[in-house]
């Protein structure tokens, strides 16, 4: 059974500016996630999808594969994720090349593990799930949300106002990591989250979305923690 982990990195980045290679604790911080794939011994080519030749030029110092650079169309702001794969795919049709599983790993995932990657793997397997995502679990119960409207705050769903926290079910959100997809099912709907999707649930110290530098150092913090441990 084939493999292929898509790293899709493209060369803009307007919060922050060249983030999918700016220095993460003194590596590009792609370095990490092209890293994680390679540990797992999962895959069968770890390939990067770029528009960027400097990318291309680190992520193969790193070990992975940049077999073609991606195309103009999806290299700009309205570019999703499932274009991206559908391309790659594509492009590896071309050449004879085809592959039973496919995991999009994010660029901007130093916290990600060989073994969430591992886990969510045997989980898609063994259940025949069309997905598997990492999630965490939201720290504060969504059901005791608060709005403001015209100055004046007040609860979402106020039949909740009165609801003990351990009471109410957890909810859960995507970790923004990877995404493992089984290629036929991916083909049939071109969507990473289905009515037969699985999750792997992850804590809060192995994930954090990058989008801000706040959120970097917060990202180098949580790292070094994990490092201590």
């Amino acid at each position: 059974m084939a493999n292929l982990a898509i790293i899709p990195a493209r060369g803009g980045s307007k919060r922050i500016p060249r983030k999918n290679i700016k220095a993460f604790l003194g590596k590009p911080i792609i370095a990490y996630s092209i890293e994680a794939a390679l540990n797992s011994d999962l895959f069968d080519e770890v390939m990067v999808s770029t528009d960027d030749e400097a990318i291309a030029n680190i992520a193969t110092h790193f070990g992975a594969s940049v077999p073609f650079l991606r195309s103009d169309h999806n290299a700009n702001d309205h570019a999703v994720l499932a274009d991206v794969i559908v391309e790659v795919i594509a492009e590896y049709l071309k050449i004879g090349k085809t592959f039973n599983t496919i995991c999009c790993i994010l660029p901007t995932a130093p916290l990600l593990t060989a073994q969430a990657l591992l886990e969510a793997h045997e989980k898609l397997m063994k259940f025949d799930f069309d997905s598997v995502f990492p999630v965490l679990e939201f720290s504060f119960p969504i059901q005791r949300a608060l709005k403001i409207e015209h100055n004046k705050i007040s609860m979402v769903w106020e039949e909740h106002l009165n609801t003990r926290s351990q009471d109410l079910e957890s909810r859960y959100h995507d970790a923004g990591q990877f995404y493992w997809l089984k290629s036929d099912a991916f083909k049939s709907n071109k969507k990473l989250f289905t009515q037969n999707s699985g999750a792997i649930i992850i804590s809060e110290l192995e994930a954090q979305d990058i989008d801000t530098e706040t959120d970097w150092r917060l990202a180098e913090i949580k790292f070094k923690l994990q490092q201590n441990d």
